[in-house]
C-alpha cells in the first residue's frame, strides 16, 4: 500500500463540534484496545533516570497519557502539546501549550518525546521537520497506523461501534501510517546516534523507540 495523507474530518471542525466530542470518545475506545497507552507507560518506566528530566506529548489530545503518567510519576515535569484548547479536568501540574507542534518543540524541551497517532498526520516531506527539534530529548516512543491491507479490514469490523467522523478518519490514518523502517527513515533519524527498535501489533499497531546511543 502505498501512504496517502489525506485530511481527516475532525481536523476542520471545532473543538466543540459533536461530530469532534463522539470522536474523541472514540479514540479513548481504539486506544484502550490497541493498548497504546499502556505500551508507552511501559517503556518510559524503563528509563528513570531520563523520565526525571519530563515528558513531552505531541498531539496530546484530550491529555489521557499525560493524565495516567501524572499519577504514577508525580513531580516529573509533564507537557501537552496539541491544537486543540486544554482539555478540561486536566490537572493543573501538567502544562498544556495550545499552538503549532513544530513551535512547542523549538521552546521546550525534556527527557522523554511520546506520540500517539499523531505523526501520520504529516506528509513525506513535512516529517524531516521534526530531525533537528530530537536533538533536545534523550528517548522517542511512537505509536501509528501499521499501513497493511489487513489492518483496513481489522478495522471494518468495529465501524459499526463508532461515530460517523471516525468510520471516515480511521480509514484514512490508516492509509496514512508506516511499515517498518519508514518512520525512522523519514524522520532523519541517524542510526549512529539513535538506538531504534520497531515492533508491530496483531491490533494493527507499529511502535517505534529511540533512544539515545
Amino acid at each position: 500500500m502505498q501512504r496517502v495523507v489525506e485530511p481527516e474530518i475532525i481536523d476542520r471542525l471545532p473543538p466543540d463540534h459533536p461530530d469532534v466530542i463522539r470522536s474523541r470518545r472514540d479514540l479513548k475506545m481504539i486506544n484502550f484496545l490497541m493498548g497504546n497507552e499502556r505500551w508507552i507507560a511501559r517503556k518510559i518506566h524503563a528509563f528513570p533516570e531520563v523520565r526525571a528530566r519530563g515528558i513531552i506529548e505531541i498531539g496530546a489530545g484530550e491529555g489521557t497519557l499525560l493524565q495516567r503518567l501524572s499519577g504514577k510519576y508525580p513531580g516529573i515535569p509533564l507537557r501537552g502539546c496539541d491544537l486543540a484548547p486544554r482539555p478540561a479536568g486536566l490537572p493543573e501540574r501538567i502544562a498544556w501549550d495550545q499552538r503549532d507542534v513544530f513551535e512547542c518543540l523549538a521552546e521546550n524541551s525534556a527527557g522523554i518525546l511520546a506520540a500517539n497517532l499523531f505523526l501520520h498526520h504529516f506528509e513525506d516531506d513535512e516529517l524531516p521537520r521534526f530531525g533537528p527539534l530530537f536533538a533536545k530529548f534523550e528517548v522517542l516512543a511512537f505509536n501509528e497506523p501499521f499501513r497493511t491491507p489487513q489492518t483496513i479490514t481489522d478495522a471494518r469490523i468495529i465501524l459499526p461501534l463508532v461515530g460517523r467522523a471516525t468510520k471516515h478518519d480511521m480509514l484514512v490514518s490508516i492509509r496514512a501510517g508506516f511499515l517498518h523502517g519508514e518512520l525512522p527513515r523519514l524522520l532523519g533519524l541517524d542510526p549512529a546516534q539513535w538506538r531504534i527498535s520497531e515492533e508491530t501489533t496483531w491490533r494493527g499497531g507499529i511502535r517505534m523507540l529511540a533512544s539515545r546511543v
